[in-house]
């Protein structure tokens, strides 16, 4: 695994909207130690101006999160904007319809397209990848979870979301040591409990996750990336992805 750790966008969606609020955004992880990204929640920001600011900060722009709609549709030109970005794996952050009631025919040719779409991406050295949340831990009328049936009938890798995995009752690090070298981004977000017996995110290492046990899984995986995210956050979201980067330094992050 890189040990440069990264920052996964989406934590600060509200910052990176335009292209002048992007730079200012990456100044500020640059200046905290980040080295790298997910493009996830962003604006409609150029490639060109992308790679141009990441590049003037010294921030590799590793993975992304694009939509569905995307990737069936304008697939050549997400193709281009992966690769003048220089993002080299592509990722969808859940399937379409996932919190809706959908049939299982939906999900066999979900699947089917994603297979597709990962084919596409491979050609062009790419990597495709699908994030979990915990819903993807429901059982289909077979018995079996949503999940493993994407893994047994996908060809695409996973961005692993350790926090949902937490959340839907998954032991993270034994998920990770199931999926092998096909666990290739894992975002690094913690789960405490607060008063109330409510579960809420929170900093890398100030929660219940056993993170020596991730770390570890993640290095015997082959994952290639950890990016910390954290989609809602109590004070300032910059503030917090400090607090997860500072705490991970001690595990041999930098």
């Amino acid at each position: 695994m890189d040990k440069r750790i990264g920052a996964q966008l989406y934590t600060v969606r509200d910052y990176v909207k335009t292209k002048e609020d992007f730079d200012l955004s990456l100044k500020k992880l640059s200046d905290m130690g980040y080295k790298a990204v997910q493009l996830s929640g962003i604006g409609e920001i150029e490639a060109e101006d992308i790679r141009e600011i990441c590049d003037k900060y010294k921030i590799t722009a590793v993975c992304t999160h694009r939509s569905m709609d995307e990737y069936l549709n304008k697939l050549e030109w997400s193709i281009d904007f992966h690769k003048k970005t220089g993002c080299t794996i592509a990722g969808l952050g859940a399937m379409p319809g996932l919190w809706d009631d959908f049939t299982e025919e939906y999900v066999v040719e979900f699947v089917k397209n994603m297979n597709r779409i990962n084919t596409e991406f491979k050609k062009n050295g790419i990597s495709f990848a699908y994030h979990n949340h915990a819903v993807e831990f429901i059982k289909l009328a077979n018995g079996q979870y949503l999940m493993d049936y994407f893994i047994e009938n996908g060809e695409f890798d996973f961005i692993v979301d350790v926090y949902w995995l937490a959340f839907a009752g998954i032991n993270p690090a034994e998920f990770i040591r199931k999926l092998g070298k096909r666990a290739i981004v894992i975002h690094f977000k913690d789960l405490k409990i607060e008063r109330g017996n409510k579960q809420q995110m929170a900093e890398v290492m100030v929660g219940n996750l056993d993170w020596d046990e991730i770390i570890k899984a993640s290095e015997e995986a082959g994952a290639l990336w950890a990016m910390v995210e954290q989609d809602t956050c109590e004070g300032n979201p910059f503030d917090s992805l400090k607090i997860s980067y500072d705490n991970l330094k001690t595990k041999g992050f930098n």
